[in-house]
């Protein structure tokens, strides 16, 4: 095990050849994520007190006391404070290789999504914190067979997300309409990422000044508005790279690209392979995913 020296304060354990990690955080003050980032390990976030925005999947999602977010491994996420500035939280990232068979094969992510918030009950919230700080004082400890007993509270835990009930979901990204109208933004660019998408005429597409947009927009998100556009345009041109024979010329238009050239240099600046090198890449299995600018 190795904890990371980044934050002597906040020390981040590793564990099992770093295919699992555990930290324990607690701030005062707004905080926001530099830029928006992804990992291939899942992620699991609970929340011990306060409450923390985040955007994922397209959506922005408050996650409040006593629950906890799950994030699919390489969906793009930032997370920022909301109104309520001070937080606490666990943080968790694991490759599910680690877990029983079983367990790797169990559908926590409703209908594909790249996200799940569970709002736990208060038994559930017990439970959860038992098994979270249990794995925090294993890591901390180093007793004999530490990284074997928190591999077990992990699969405690799996379990208890796989029995949850969502008769006490909430919808989160409406809970705030600033939220919720960022969310319906961000899906418009989805909608319309193939077309000379502007942030004056999103603006007024939805009521809203140009500089207000791209103010709340960057805040809740991560992405500067143009960003979001370009981020989009290259996630679907990678899936037709790695899933279609269509010409890359073709694929530059039909994401939204006027010029191949443009193209070709945003790609390789996004994932460091220019589309051809990402082409070949892909039918062998080895192409990295993208993080955005």
């Amino acid at each position: 095990m190795t904890a990371s020296a980044s934050d002597s304060l906040n020390p981040k354990y590793h564990m099992e050849d770093g295919k699992l990690s555990i930290q324990h955080m607690k701030r005062k003050g707004a905080t926001a994520m530099p830029r928006p980032h992804s990992h291939a390990s899942v992620e699991l976030y609970y929340l011990l007190d306060g409450e923390r925005v985040y955007f994922v999947d397209g959506q922005v999602v408050t996650v409040h006391k006593g629950e906890l977010i799950m994030i699919a491994g390489h969906e793009i996420h930032a997370t920022a404070s909301s109104e309520v500035a001070e937080f606490e939280r666990i943080l968790i990232n694991y490759d599910p290789v680690i877990l029983p068979q079983a367990l790797q094969k169990l559908e926590l992510l409703l209908h594909g999504r790249g996200f799940r918030v569970f709002p736990l009950s208060l038994r559930e919230q017990g439970e959860t914190e038992r098994l979270l700080n249990k794995m925090l004082d294993e890591s901390r400890q180093e007793k004999p067979f530490y990284e074997s007993y928190c591999l077990s509270l992990l699969a405690e835990l799996i379990i208890l997300l796989g029995r949850f009930e969502n008769t006490a979901s909430r919808s989160n990204p409406s809970r705030y309409s600033l939220h919720h109208k960022v969310s319906e933004i961000a899906t418009y660019v989805r909608e319309h990422y193939r077309e000379a998408v502007t942030l004056e005429d999103t603006a007024k597409h939805f009521y809203l000044s140009s500089s207000y947009l791209s103010r709340i927009f960057h805040k809740l998100t991560g992405f500067r508005f143009r960003e979001y556009i370009i981020h989009i345009r290259v996630r679907e041109a990678q899936q037709l790279l790695g899933g279609s024979r269509q010409k890359i010329q073709e694929i530059a238009l039909a994401v939204g690209f006027e010029h191949l050239s443009h193209f070709n240099k945003t790609f390789k600046k996004a994932t460091g392979l220019t589309p051809m090198e990402y082409r070949k890449q892909a039918k062998n299995g080895q192409a990295p995913p993208h993080q955005p600018f």
